[in-house]
């Protein structure tokens, strides 16, 4: 019985760690998410909800397809705010940065896009998430061992 229940539960596992891949895009995409309107809620709420309308009617990004169509994202914001759209995406950035607990591994040193640094936010976060999953794999393949 105690054996069903293992074979049971590590099925389950290797399931939600095949869904991990989509669960990682999901959860980045959700501090995506967080970070934008957190930026753009600086403007005020009506002024906010007025980019969202923007972005939506004119260029045709709904605000969920924000962290898929970040490059389209980031020339919106261009055309809309022109110079004003470096400040909007540096309080975005920051608040990413605060979102993945401020641990990524880059060089500081390098300029990066808004562009560029989403994805160097994405993968780091993506790796992280990874070593974790790799780390609770490991613990409980080392508990099945000293049990069996």
């Amino acid at each position: 019985m105690i054996y069903i229940v293992l074979i049971d539960w590590v099925l389950s596992l290797c399931v939600s760690l095949c869904r991990g891949v989509i669960v990682k895009r999901q959860d980045f995409d959700r501090l995506v998410l967080e970070a934008v309107d957190e930026g753009l809620s600086t403007l005020g709420e009506s002024s906010k909800q007025a980019v969202y309308f923007h972005l939506t009617k004119t260029f045709h990004i709904r605000k969920d397809e924000i962290p898929k169509k970040i490059e389209e994202f980031d020339d919106a914001m261009k055309k809309i705010f022109g110079l004003g759209a470096g400040f909007l995406e540096i309080l975005i950035m920051q608040r990413l940065y605060k979102k993945v607990d401020g641990s990524l591994n880059w060089d500081e040193a390098k300029d990066l896009t808004f562009v560029e640094y989403v994805a160097i936010v994405r993968r780091c976060f993506e790796e992280q998430r990874a070593r974790e999953k790799n780390v609770g794999l490991i613990r409980w393949e080392n508990v099945v061992k000293r049990e069996g």
